[in-house]
């Protein structure tokens, strides 16, 4: 991740017709995401959705912009129960009733990157689960509403971490949201907690991948040998749930939206 300087914008501003781009690719990309959750269920395996998302992305006429990125070796993570991100897909994880997965996946399009991320049960889950997918994914709307022009980063990890921890789970801090554009990660990281009314104050134009990953037990993870997957330290679930936004005047304008 990089870090922003305090003040600077430099880089951070898309114009117009950057932003059409973008949205174009979101909305590709929006399309992948809602495909691979449909597909998700007890006897699929992971690497099944990586070779779907591929293909989509491809026929879409966009590239996959996780592959090869870093040496990642795959089109998408897919990230099961205990696994935070970055779950390498495998044709020996089969998913099994009861399981949860995260899907994060990105494409480029015209030169410009859209990531996204869902979190999604397989067939009937416990209740605590049901809860923890429900409050990422409210997380993650109360972060983006906090992504106004004129709001500080810090309103945003703030708004993310009261969700989360209101319902009695944990954020993890390791990782990270990010700025978003002809890179994957550019300037601001986003913490996924923090004080409201600091940091790097929000302007209209930014592109922000907004993407917080919340567990049920301790915040802490750790990475396996493949040195890619992250898990929890306590071996407890996590769900992880991801929009790449635009900030206007108005508020935040979700691109990876179908």
């Amino acid at each position: 991740m990089i870090k922003a300087k305090p003040g600077q914008h430099a880089g951070l501003i898309k114009s117009r017709e950057e932003l059409d781009i973008m949205r174009d690719a979101g909305r590709k990309l929006a399309r992948v995401r809602e495909e691979l959750a449909k597909a998700v269920g007890p006897g699929i395996t992971t690497l099944d959705l990586d070779r779907q998302a591929r293909e989509m992305i491809e026929d879409m006429g966009a590239r996959p912009a996780f592959l090869g990125y870093r040496g990642y070796p795959a089109t998408i993570c897919a990230s099961v129960n205990e696994e935070v991100v970055h779950g390498i897909p495998s044709a020996g994880r089969k998913l099994n009733e009861g399981d949860l997965i995260s899907l994060d996946v990105g494409l480029i399009h015209e030169g410009f990157y859209s990531d996204t991320a869902i979190t999604v049960a397989v067939g009937q889950v416990t209740p605590e689960i049901e809860r923890l997918i429900g409050t990422t994914r409210e997380a993650l709307k109360a972060g983006i509403e906090a992504a106004r022009a004129g709001n500080r980063l810090g309103d945003v990890s703030a708004a993310i971490q009261n969700q989360v921890e209101s319902s009695g789970f944990s954020v993890v801090r390791e990782y990270t949201g990010h700025g978003i554009g002809r890179e994957m990660h550019e300037e601001p990281r986003i913490k996924n907690y923090g004080r409201p009314d600091s940091g790097l104050r929000l302007r209209a134009g930014m592109v922000l991948a907004l993407e917080p990953m919340v567990n049920i037990g301790v915040w802490n993870t750790r990475v396996l040998d493949d040195e890619w997957t992250v898990v929890t330290a306590d071996g407890k679930p996590s769900a992880h749930f991801e929009h790449t936004i635009a900030v206007t005047e108005n508020g935040a304008e979700i691109l990876t939206k179908v």
